[in-house]
C-alpha cells in the first residue's frame, strides 16, 4: 500500500504520517527531513522548494518502487497538493503495481495558521513557514478531484 497525503502547511499531514506509520511491515518517508538534509540553506523560496522537492523525487522514484514491489507499504509525507505532484505519486504506485490511498486533509487556512505559528514556536519542525510563504503555497494548492481517480480517504477535523 502507499499512503498519500494532500492538505496545505500545517493541516496535519505528518501527525497523519507518524500514525499511519505504525501499521506492520510500514516505512515512513519525510520529504522535509530529506530537503533539510541534502539542500541545507537552499530552501529560501518557492522556487526553490521546487527544484529541490524534484531532484529529490528524481532520485528516490526507483528506490521507493523496490519498497512497494518488495511488500513493504510507503506512508509518503510528500504533499500530494497539486495535480503533478500527484501525477508523480500515480507513477510510483502504477509501476509497482499495488493499492493507494491518497488522505486528503481538508482544513480550514485559520487552523492551519494557527497550527503554523504553534509549530514555528515550538522549533520543532525542519522549516519555519512565515503567514507570507503560507499564503504564496495556498495559492498553489489544488484539491484533488474526481476525474483523478485517486482512492481518496477524507479527514476533517
Amino acid at each position: 500500500m502507499l499512503h498519500l497525503v494532500c492538505g496545505k502547511i500545517a493541516a496535519g499531514k505528518s501527525t497523519l504520517t507518524s500514525a499511519l506509520r505504525q501499521q506492520l511491515n510500514t516505512i515512513l518517508v519525510k520529504e522535509d527531513y530529506w530537503l533539510a538534509r541534502l539542500y541545507p540553506g537552499e530552501q529560501n523560496s518557492l522556487a526553490d522548494y521546487v527544484r529541490n522537492a524534484t531532484r529529490l523525487r528524481d532520485a528516490m522514484t526507483g528506490h521507493l518502487v523496490d519498497l512497494l514491489q518488495s511488500g513493504m507499504s510507503v506512508v509518503l509525507d510528500f504533499p500530494a497538493n497539486t495535480p503533478v505532484s500527484r501525477a508523480w505519486m500515480r507513477s510510483l504506485f502504477e509501476q509497482a503495481g499495488c493499492a493507494h490511498q491518497l488522505h486528503f486533509l481538508d482544513v480550514a487556512d485559520d487552523v492551519c495558521k494557527s497550527r503554523l505559528h504553534h509549530r514555528n514556536a515550538s522549533g520543532t519542525h525542519e522549516f519555519n513557514v512565515s503567514d507570507e510563504d503560507f499564503a504564496l503555497f495556498t495559492r498553489h494548492f489544488v484539491a484533488p478531484a474526481p476525474s483523478e481517480g485517486f482512492n481518496v480517504v477524507l479527514h476533517r477535523p
